[in-house]
């Protein structure tokens, strides 16, 4: 299980990211870009990921990561339900999330495994 503040603490970790409010949300942007958001009160994480990634994280299981409803969901946006998995799987989304949106000079010192 993974709290809001470790989840803030892990995307606050990768480099030049902020913390700024989205709505009733918190943020995390690399660029002015947004990576992740964070919804304290449903414990769930918002990724933003390529569809192939979405794809790769989805078919671990559907009620734990899937795409959020309607256009953001077929653009790549994706939930965490944070409360139900491990550190491990949310660190490998966050890291692709961030290189998606990071300029190349920040990014390509992350080893993307998937």
């Amino acid at each position: 299980m993974v709290t809001a503040e470790t989840f803030r603490l892990l995307c606050l970790s990768f480099p030049e990211t902020i913390e700024l409010p989205h709505f009733e949300l918190s943020s995390f942007r690399v660029s002015k870009k947004i990576f992740a958001t964070l919804s304290e009160q449903k414990l769930r994480a918002m990724l933003k990921l390529s569809l192939v990634d979405q794809s790769v994280f989805c078919s671990f299981d559907k009620k734990l990561v899937y795409p959020v409803p309607g256009g953001w969901g077929k653009k790549g946006c994706t939930y965490f339900e944070l409360n139900k998995l491990r550190i491990e799987m949310i660190k490998d989304g966050l890291t692709q999330a961030y290189c998606n949106v990071a300029p190349k000079s920040l990014s390509r010192n992350f080893n993307l495994s998937l």
